[in-house]
């Protein structure tokens, strides 16, 4: 076998040991290894950890977690039962629900239009009910649970308990499902 082949099955070899290691985590921690090949023809593997807390995630080096899907753009998503809407952008994040087993709160003497509906959250600020005479129902793709959409510093992750989005630099966020909500 000639030395770049070698290498390259030796890099093969560690990735997968690697994968099949990291799929032994825990649920609350994620392991990623990148194998890189140096110019001399030898391998190394490097570990990074995501851990995640109850306000947000971040990796070792302090950096919030990569989303599944990454957008740019205002973009939008919905729940798999559809019965959360959602849009999201780089500077703010949108969910609406159709049918809840809860109230929000009384709404404010200024909203002349629909409030409690949905809950919005701002980079940099606290999330909160939203006023609004238009609905973010039905408004794109399926977010199949287990998986997140991200832009900015902002994240959503669709899981069958509900919908959770947070400011990764901050930790402040909501959770929305039919059963109940949190603004953290």
């Amino acid at each position: 076998m000639s030395a770049p082949a070698k290498t390259l099955a030796t890099a093969v070899s560690v990735l997968g040991a690697a994968l099949a290691l990291a799929a032994c985590g825990d649920s609350g921690s994620t392991t990623t290894s990148t194998v890189t090949e140096t110019a001399q023809g030898s391998t190394s593997t490097a570990q990074s950890t995501t851990e995640s807390t109850a306000t947000g995630s971040t990796t070792e080096d302090g950096s919030p977690p990569a989303a599944d899907r990454t957008v740019t753009k205002l973009t939008g998503f919905t729940s798999p039962t559809g019965n959360i809407g959602c849009y999201i952008a780089p500077r703010s994040v949108r969910c609406d629900i159709g049918d809840r087993d809860w109230e929000p709160p009384k709404a404010p003497s200024g909203c002349k239009l629909d409030y409690g509906q949905g809950i919005e959250l701002r980079a940099g600020a606290a999330a909160d009910f939203v006023c609004a005479g238009d609905t973010a129902l039905g408004g794109g793709d399926v977010l199949d649970y287990g998986t997140s959409i991200g832009a900015g510093l902002l994240i959503c992750e669709s899981e069958e308990s509900g919908m959770s989005c947070r400011d990764t630099e901050t930790g402040r966020g909501f959770t929305l499902s039919k059963q109940s909500y949190k603004i953290f």
